[in-house]
């Protein structure tokens, strides 16, 4: 690494005893690059092993990597911990201001560790940690005005990121989210409960340095032929003028789209919530994380009057994506764009995972509608396919957790319907709620196999929307395919690099950019690397009680169709299987 480069600080924050120390850990991002692989090996070392992911000894792990504030899309901090919706792996990913932040600070790293006896934020300035009581905080409402007063209080305005959680984070619910800048998020695995757990309400941290390349001609040329194919890139243009809203049409008349909790895969009433019409109706802004061009971010403007005003209105900004669309949306059977806002807003003010969120909203209504669960059981509460109004009331009471019901929920479907029944149309994916992608059996082992459990993990749908049925690959190839794709992404996430730039960041550009980061590693090294950092994460699984060959593959995936026909279990677990075999040989030619 380069002299100067701060990338190799490791800032260690003991809640407990509230103190905090630097450590200089040089040799950890030589092997693992930053980000994901950093993360990985230090959750593997502060974590131990079988800890209640709720208790003090759960750590919380914030990477960046060597590119973040060289060049454009290298955005993403990955946050590691132990997750308290699976009970495993817990990762998540989140743009913004973040990466950018957390460089300028000093560091490439941070290490939480412990419990406050009392509501805090961590203000990180520099390098310096400040521990502020947030006992004014913790309790309000919504997490938007939490971000308004921390960015009252503190210095850095304009260069620094706010993180806080809302209602749900304190309230434990397992998939409660940490929000970033208003409109990013770590969304996915519970980060929002881990920090609830601590009594941890939120981190702000800002800083300046300028950092080091190893050749500034050579950084130029590099710079602007990265730049220049994000802006000029077709497929970046995509994510700039519709953004990944533009899925809804493209996966409806596919039949890929997930509705009324997968009981269908079209819905016919798509229209009124995609991409096009938000555009159309509701488009307000663009915005883009730190030292991105793309500007893929998306927010709608409602604007809604006053009860009891005349001519005075209130707008709320309220961001949306496809992901979000299809959750609250299309699984919902909402096709009422203002009802969909209505309902996003909520979710975001409370801090819960929009996934998360919209796939047990939609089982609780399958399972009331089958007589399941009762309407004293959820407080009285109608739960009906597009009725966004009762679906807020739900989500309210989901974080309030009233009863034995919303405490059930708050734990997840898998949870949920483990309890209740109804666990055939209970739709997670290695305990994790699903994305929103019906396109074939891909998919779904993609899923299953990542180590997230999420769509980007290796992107399965991708390979079923390339599928012409000439030559469909079998199940070991599918599984090899699966696997090489993550373990590529796997230094994407190290990089820190936006997902949605992997097309921009292949393999020899990585080399180039970080030999003037300072690393020195071949494209043969990368592939080395990616397969280690996929091994690290797969090995904490496995010792927190993992197994692939035990996933559950809800019924519901199978019986309804997919562009590509029916999926079939037994061909489903045959992928799983031959991906296990491959970890485990691999696994012990490593030893």
């Amino acid at each position: 690494m380069l002299p100067d480069d701060p990338l190799a600080n490791v800032l260690h924050i003991d809640l407990t005893g509230k103190a905090y120390w630097m450590e200089k850990r040089q040799d950890l991002f030589e092997a693992c690059i930053g980000g994901a692989g950093v993360a990985i090996r230090l959750l593997n070392e502060e974590c131990p092993a079988g800890c209640d992911a709720l208790g003090r000894e759960n750590p919380i792990i914030l990477a960046i990597g060597p590119l973040t504030g060289l060049f454009p899309l290298a955005s993403k901090t990955v946050a590691m911990f132990k997750s308290p919706h699976t009970g495993n792996l817990g990762e998540s990913h989140c743009g913004g201001r973040s990466a950018t932040a957390i460089r300028m600070a000093g560091c490439g790293a941070i290490v939480i560790k412990g419990a406050s006896h009392f509501p805090i934020y961590l203000a990180i300035h520099d390098g310096k940690v400040y521990f502020r009581d947030a006992s004014s905080l913790w309790g309000m409402e919504s997490s938007f005005t939490v971000g308004r007063i921390i960015r009252e209080n503190e210095p850095g305005a304009g260069i620094r990121t706010i993180m806080r959680i809302g209602r749900g984070g304190e309230q434990l619910v397992s998939y409660a989210c940490v929000t970033a800048e208003s409109y990013r998020h770590f969304g996915r695995l519970g980060l929002g409960a881990v920090f609830g757990s601590k009594k941890l309400k939120g981190v702000v941290i800002s800083g300046r340095r300028s950092l080091p390349v190893s050749n500034k001609k050579e950084y130029r040329h590099l710079y602007e032929e990265v730049y220049r194919k994000a802006v000029e890139s077709l497929v970046m243009r995509k994510y700039h003028d519709l953004g990944t809203a533009e899925n809804v049409l493209v996966l409806n008349s596919m039949g890929g789209l997930p509705t009324r909790n997968l009981q269908e895969a079209r819905f016919e009433e798509a229209a009124g919530i995609s991409g096009e019409a938000f555009a159309e109706q509701f488009l307000g802004r663009r915005l883009a994380c730190s030292h991105c061009p793309v500007a893929c971010i998306h927010i709608a403007a409602l604007r809604e009057p006053y009860e009891d005003e005349s001519y005075f209105y209130k707008t709320s900004m309220i961001s949306y994506d496809y992901e979000p669309i299809y959750a609250l949306g299309s699984m919902l059977g909402i096709s009422d764009a203002r009802g969909f806002l209505k309902l996003m807003d909520e979710v975001e003010k409370l801090g819960i995972d929009a996934i998360s969120t919209g796939v047990i909203l939609a089982w609780a209504t399958e399972a009331m509608k089958r007589g399941i669960v009762s309407a004293s059981e959820a407080s009285g509460v109608k739960l009906n396919w597009g009725d966004h109004h009762g679906y807020m009331d739900a989500a309210r009471l989901i974080v309030e957790q009233p009863n034995e019901f919303y405490r059930a929920l708050a734990r997840g479907v898998e949870y949920a319907s483990s309890t209740y029944g109804g666990e055939d149309y209970a739709l997670a994916l290695g305990a994790n709620e699903m994305p929103g992608y019906h396109t074939g059996p891909a998919a779904h082992a993609g899923v299953l196999i990542g180590a997230r459990h999420s769509h980007l993990d290796n992107a399965g749908y991708s390979i079923d929307q390339k599928d012409t049925g000439a030559r469909r690959p079998g199940a070991e190839e599918l599984a090899r395919n699966l696997l090489e794709e993550e373990r590529w992404r796997q230094i994407l996430s190290s990089l820190v690099v936006c997902f949605f730039a992997r097309g921009i960041y292949g393999p020899e550009t990585v080399s180039k950019a970080l030999r003037l980061a300072g690393l020195d590693l071949a494209t043969e090294d990368l592939r080395r690397i990616g397969k280690d950092i996929h091994r690290d994460k797969c090995r904490f699984k496995t010792r927190e009680g993992f197994s692939l060959r035990e996933l559950r593959i809800p019924r519901r995936i199978l019986e309804t169709e997919t562009p590509l026909g029916q999926c079939s279990e037994s061909a489903m677990r045959e992928v799983l299987e031959h991906a296990e075999r491959i970890i485990e040989k691999e696994e012990a030619e490593a030893h």
